[in-house]
């Protein structure tokens, strides 16, 4: 096979303790006037306080919308785009969760093209740069600081929405594990297990060729060098930590792994893309109303075992990042052993185990598969080849907790 790389990336990520304390010169070589997108807790701290002091410190000038809401309902983006549109500024900064990085991409959009949300839902139809936007996470999940991804939900659609293009990715990421201290335990076991299942996705993806027209085709481009680099990094940091991270929130070096691998995760799906567990999850997620980061995690391990006759290569080598000494042991032995670590792993965390007990009715099974199988971009990004019938099967298995009946 003759080696093929692509990786699309912010022009510069900064990372490690302290590092938000570098927003406001990175912010000065970008302009004078920030708009910043966050939310009304995160806003109501002494840190963001700090931000904000220290921002018009180096004479840069803020206007502050802080109304950001899960999921981002595209109406609100209209509501924050209207508020600083007079303001006019020249970049967007986004801090908080992945909602908060999303709603500033969307609003970097809207102040650069105009126009309506709507128009730019799916891939390719951002018609050119944005205003530069800084991304700030203060948790360790989503990977939306270097992704060329903004998720939204319409409530004119039962699914939520995505807008990809290149150019939604941040000009600058500043990733500060001290943000993500006083995460509570259980947002840190459902943003990490997203951020893991966005790796495993990511480095089991279909390998979908060389040819050069693919990466200016498509979005999401399925694996490659670069792209198993950063998932392989990301599976390391977060089988080794992110469990401890729960446990101790006040574990500095744990909460450092979980944030950089969060961060690896998002380098890698960002180009690579995700596959069924996220396409399984969007109908899912829709009809029981929980968080995202559970629903992928609830079905990653059910995925894999569907995947494992296909990827046992992959799933190995998934094994060997986990820190799994079963070396000795066939390939397929060892993506057995990789896939039962990760369902431990979930275990201990309070991920949910089965759809059923994420809420999903008995008779939306076979409407979540339907669903699930209609989201072309992801299902055609899953190694192991799906028709209906298939993906019935799967979403059954995960449902019941047949966990065997996955593999079929």
């Amino acid at each position: 096979m003759t080696l093929f790389a692509a990786i699309r990336l912010p022009h510069e990520i900064l990372f490690g303790k302290g590092q938000r304390h570098a927003l406001p010169k990175v912010a000065a070589r970008l302009g004078k006037r920030a708009l910043i997108c966050t939310d009304e807790r995160f806003a109501a701290t002494s840190t963001f306080a700090e931000i904000v002091n220290a921002l018009e410190a180096e004479f840069v000038e803020v206007l502050i919308y802080d109304a950001v809401l899960p999921d981002v309902p595209q109406e609100t983006v209209a509501v924050c785009v209207a508020d600083a549109r007079a303001f006019g500024p020249d970049m967007v900064i986004g801090i908080g969760g992945g909602s908060c990085l999303d709603m500033a991409k969307c609003a970097a959009l809207l102040l650069s093209h105009g126009g309506r949300l709507q128009e730019y839902y799916g891939e390719f139809k951002v018609p050119g740069p944005i205003l530069p936007i800084i991304a700030v996470p203060t948790t360790a999940g989503t990977g939306s600081e270097v992704t060329p991804v903004a998720v939204i939900s319409d409530s004119e659609r039962t699914l939520k929405v995505g807008i990809s293009s290149p150019y939604l990715i941040a000009t600058t990421a500043i990733c500060d594990p001290d943000l993500t201290m006083t995460c509570p335990p259980g947002l840190t076991a459902v943003a990490g297990a997203d951020a893991l299942t966005h790796a495993i996705e990511a480095f089991t993806a279909a390998r979908r060729g060389s040819d050069h027209a693919l990466a200016q085709d498509h979005v999401f481009i399925g694996k490659s060098a670069l792209t198993d680099h950063f998932a392989l990094l990301a599976i390391k940091l977060l089988g080794r930590s992110l469990e401890k991270a729960c446990r101790d929130g006040s574990d500095e070096d744990a909460r450092a792994d979980v944030m950089m691998g969060a961060l690896a995760a998002g380098c890698a799906f960002g180009t690579a893309g995700t596959a069924a567990a996220h396409a399984i999850q969007y109908p899912a997620g829709a009809l029981t109303h929980t968080a995202h980061g559970l629903g992928v995690a609830t079905m990653m391990p059910y995925v894999m075992n569907y995947n494992k006759s296909t990827s046992a290569v992959e799933m190995a080598q998934i094994g060997s990042a986990l820190g799994l000494g079963n070396q000795n042991q066939d390939a397929e032995q060892r993506a057995t052993a990789a896939i039962d670590e990760i369902r431990r792993l979930f275990a201990a965390i309070g991920i949910t185990p089965t759809l059923a007990e994420l809420g999903l009715p008995a008779d939306k099974v076979d409407w979540t598969a339907e669903q699930a199988f209609g989201i072309d971009r992801l299902i055609k990004n899953n190694p192991r080849p799906f028709d209906l019938d298939a993906m019935k099967r799967l979403v059954r298995a995960a449902y019941d907790g047949d966990f065997a009946a996955s593999a079929i």
